[in-house]
């Protein structure tokens, strides 16, 4: 028996169609074609390009070090000020930037695909790395154009829908590129690539800048220190760190040995790749999809405790296939259950980010934000080997469940149920 009055069916109904008129807005498709470019430089100086160097016999240790060449990625609040106190060109604060970036990282990829990896290792290796400093660049003025476009009660479905860009890209320069390498010579692969990237620039031209009142005559020292001083005027600002540690500690940390896990579980490599690899491109971007529209449905805050006690849950789960045995469905339901919960709260997890920053100084403050958080589960990763070691992988994974707790319990400081709006001072002048 339906008990729903006229009311309620009416404002149901005038929810959807918000939801479906933020969908056809020019910054939520932006939003979403703004992560492919963002997306595809990743892959290419690091998984793909391993490919590459193994097949010319690179030296196994060698490769090992080449992880260095992503380090801008943990750097880049380093320079971030910059793009909030510099318009590089005649299209503006963001997407002159972004244009730079774009010409700067399509050269490099084409250069790339005009060295040897056996005998201009060196090269190959100050290329990525420029590869990287400008990808990442281009990553702080992509998030604040995003910020900057977007209302705070839009954040969560456009940043599921970078996500879903971010990822589309990222098959392409992995899985797509792999294929191509199949069939033609790696140049031509790295000369495609480059060709893809070309292509997002006409995305930038097409963009609107944003506009955010700045102050034009503020100093680059001033730069550096508003942005800060400016984020710890937020209430709890000291809890929001902690919960940018925590809140996806648990998941980062049994992710990080999934690999080994399935194939000491007995699954095969091709198993993995259609199950863990493939299926989990759908099954992510399904996941961070429906957190959006789950996010502008019931606001960010609701959405970290759902999407939060999921992703516990989601951990937990793995622990089951130590007792299961060799199963294809039940892996296939535990890694998508997983992907799908870890797809929403990485979009609410953006958003919340977003949502605290400050859109004069939102390159600056988002950098520091994210590589912060990034740090913390790079750091709590380094020990879940030791854990393993002595808890087994039922424990483990039950105990990467459990850590998730603490994060769930910042919420009620950082983002409690009922959604409540931060008051900031005006920042100081020096």
């Amino acid at each position: 028996m339906n008990t729903k009055t006229p009311q309620e069916k009416e404002h149901k109904k005038n929810q959807w169609k918000t939801l479906l008129l933020a969908c056809k807005e020019k910054h939520m498709l932006m939003a979403l074609l703004m992560g492919f470019p963002s997306g595809l430089p990743l892959l290419l100086t690091s998984r793909t390009l391993l490919f590459w160097m193994e097949e010319v016999k690179v030296d196994i240790k060698t490769i090992g070090v080449f992880s260095l060449v992503s380090l801008p990625y943990a750097f880049k609040f380093a320079w971030a000020f910059l793009l909030d106190h510099y318009s590089p060109s005649w299209l503006g604060r963001r997407r002159g930037w972004l244009f730079l970036c774009q010409i700067a990282l399509a050269l490099l990829l084409a250069s790339v695909a005009f060295l040897d990896p056996k005998s201009q290792t060196l090269w190959l290796a100050l290329t990525c790395f420029l590869i990287s400093f400008f990808s990442a660049t281009q990553d702080i003025a992509v998030d604040a154009y995003r910020r900057e476009t977007l209302a705070d009660n839009e954040l969560g479905l456009g940043s599921s829908l970078f996500v879903i860009g971010y990822r589309a890209a990222m098959w392409v320069s992995g899985a797509a590129a792999l294929i191509l390498a199949d069939i033609m010579p790696w140049k031509l692969v790295y000369l495609s690539m480059a060709a893809m990237m070309l292509l997002c620039i006409p995305i930038t031209l097409w963009a609107q800048e944003p506009e955010v009142q700045t102050n034009p005559e503020s100093s680059l020292l001033q730069s550096i220190y508003q942005p800060i001083a400016d984020f710890f005027k937020t209430r709890h600002a000291v809890y929001i760190l902690l919960f940018l540690l925590l809140y996806k500690a648990g998941d980062a940390m049994a992710g990080h040995l999934t690999s080994p896990f399935y194939l000491q579980m007995g699954y095969s490599k091709s198993e993995i790749a259609l199950i863990a690899k493939t299926l989990s491109f759908f099954t992510t971007t399904g996941g961070a999809l429906l957190g959006g529209f789950i996010i502008l449905k019931i606001n960010i805050n609701r959405s970290l405790w759902v999407f939060g006690v999921l992703q516990a849950i989601s951990t937990v789960l793995f622990s089951l296939l130590t007792f299961s045995g060799k199963s294809l469905w039940a892996l296939g339901l535990v890694i998508g259950f997983e992907d799908v919960s870890a797809g929403m709260g990485t979009a609410a997890f953006l958003a919340f980010i977003a949502k605290n920053t400050d859109k004069r100084f939102s390159a600056f403050q988002l950098a520091l934000l994210t590589s912060f958080a990034m740090t913390g589960r790079t750091l709590f990763s380094a020990v879940t080997g030791v854990m393993q070691s002595h808890l087994g992988w039922a424990g483990f994974f039950f105990t990467c469940g459990f850590i998730a707790l603490p994060g769930l319990l910042l919420l009620t400081k950082v983002a409690p149920w009922r959604e409540t709006t931060d008051k900031k001072e005006p920042f100081p002048t020096i």
